[in-house]
């Protein structure tokens, strides 16, 4: 009997997150068995700066890749929204999965909401999409970066000089955390999600015919539409987590995709967003952000990748 290899990240939550895989695997009753490998990425060892000067895209997948190259591994079990939107050359994703809650939460201290922390309130987020959805909403809180995996950050919520921090509820949901301690579920309209929040990207060799067909089991069809949209204009800006976009899709009852996409400052001060419907996820895409780059969305991002470049 074959024994297939899954890496992953070995903080907790990326180890429920292939757990999960694996149980759901195992309900197939496959001829396989299944093994776990943890891999340490350069976005788990440097903690110290935030996420967008770390620089480079697939800042928590480059190392597991390596593994699969090197036959280490057999698939790579990824977050969806860790995932670059062009897969490297001899890799494809062989399923996206069901998409648990892709809204970020705001956890505080004193249980306060978005819109009634005071002025000047100190709130922790190591995305430039959250910074920048959050200052627009409120361009009086004070933005500071905290890493680290999510008892790290809870942690120094609860110890070190944040008022609030923000998370996507997807992790705290698969820790079983999400209804003891968030205080606030953002809505998309306040704070677009990450492209692909929610759901896993599930990476093989792309000549492994034998794991594709694993894999095949575990594709949700209905959500791969969806993240497919996301996917297109997160490719089409060349984006990645360390710059301000977001895209979230939904089905309609035809069929056809709808996603809300966003370009924004990192202060705040400028927020586009942008619409588009239609049957073919790959041109929603792309459609979305060609409309955001004409409208200022290129001079926003241009600038941001000079200011961290410099």
């Amino acid at each position: 009997m074959r024994t297939i290899v899954l890496g992953t990240r070995k903080s907790n939550l990326a180890m429920k997150q292939t757990e999960w895989v694996i149980n759901e695997l195992n309900k197939r009753n496959l001829p396989y068995e299944f093994e776990t490998k943890k891999i340490v990425t350069k976005g788990d060892k440097i903690l110290d700066v935030t996420l967008s000067k770390v620089g480079g895209k697939g800042l928590f997948i480059k190392e597991i890749e390596e593994a699969l190259i090197h036959n280490e591994i057999d698939i790579a079990v990824h977050s969806m929204k860790d995932l670059p939107g062009e897969m490297e050359e001899g890799f494809t994703l062989g399923a996206i999965t069901n998409r648990v809650d892709p809204r970020d939460v705001l956890i505080s201290n004193e249980d306060l909401l978005l819109d009634d922390l005071p002025s000047g309130a100190v709130v922790g987020t190591s995305s430039l999409r959250r910074s920048a959805q959050i200052l627009a909403r409120r361009p009086d809180v004070d933005i500071q970066w905290i890493r680290g995996n999510i008892e790290t950050r809870l942690r120094k919520l609860r110890e070190e000089n944040f008022d609030a921090i923000v998370l996507a509820a997807a992790g705290l949901g698969r820790m079983g955390w999400d209804e003891k301690i968030v205080t606030e579920y953002l809505d998309p309209d306040i704070c677009l999600p990450a492209v692909g929040q929610g759901a896993l990207g599930l990476e093989c060799r792309a000549d492994d015919e034998e794991v594709r067909n694993v894999l095949e089991e575990l594709n949700d069809e209905l959500v791969a539409r969806r993240v497919t949209a996301e996917r297109a204009f997160l490719q089409e800006v060349e984006g990645g987590c360390q710059v301000p976009i977001g895209g979230y899709a939904l089905l309609e009852a035809n069929g056809d995709v709808t996603l809300t996409a966003m370009i924004g400052s990192p202060d705040g001060a400028t927020v586009l967003r942008e619409k588009k419907t239609g049957s073919n996820p790959l041109e929603v895409g792309r459609e979305a952000a060609q409309t955001l780059l004409q409208r200022g969305g290129k001079e926003i991002l241009d600038k941001v990748k000079s200011e961290l470049d410099s």
